[in-house]
């Protein structure tokens, strides 16, 4: 029989995620066309990709919009909530999973990987968001198109993706200094 051990620092981490990812779209105003642009609920689900590890990232980032949809109201739960659970799910796995991989790499700074990591899983993650559209448009009467695609993940989010690019690996650096400690 296996024993599981359970670590109360990464549970209550992940509480303190989950928290974060409820708040910061307060910071947007409740204006969702901002919120689209800062993606501010994004940010919690990668740190714990990059700090907790690939499960605990998918599973912190698929909670987040779901729950707070649930609690909140915002944003939809369906086709919105339900697609941004699995892109950020994404988001967190692929970060975590990427920075674990890249990590044990000879060669590349801590740097280095952040940013290909971070960068990986933030395509990753946007891919997962269009398929996941794309399927509730096929239930749906509004298919997602090529361009409402890259309008929505790209273009609009610009601002969110420039924030992201320059905080988290900041933030994840601090972090992890602390967490070490």
């Amino acid at each position: 029989m296996r024993k599981h051990k359970i670590d109360s620092r990464k549970i209550s981490v992940s509480a303190m995620f989950l928290a974060i990812g409820w708040l910061l779209p307060f910071l947007s105003g409740q204006i969702p066309q901002v919120g689209n642009m800062l993606c501010l609920i994004h940010i919690p689900a990668i740190l714990s990709g990059f700090l907790l590890g690939p499960w605990y990232g998918l599973f912190i980032g698929f909670l987040i919009p779901v729950s707070r949809s649930l609690i909140f109201g915002m944003p939809p739960l369906y086709p919105k909530a339900v697609c941004m659970a699995f892109e950020m799910a994404a988001y967190g796995c692929l970060a975590g999973g990427f920075y674990k991989a890249l990590k044990k790499g000879k060669g590349l700074s801590e740097t280095c990987v952040i940013y290909i990591s971070l960068l990986l899983s933030m395509l990753g993650g946007r891919l997962v968001w269009g398929t996941a559209m794309f399927l509730c448009g096929v239930i749906s009467v509004s298919p997602l198109t090529w361009k409402l695609f890259l309008t929505e993940a790209f273009v609009n989010a610009w601002p969110g993706i420039l924030i992201q690019i320059c905080l988290l690996p900041v933030l994840i650096k601090v972090m992890r200094h602390g967490w070490s400690e």
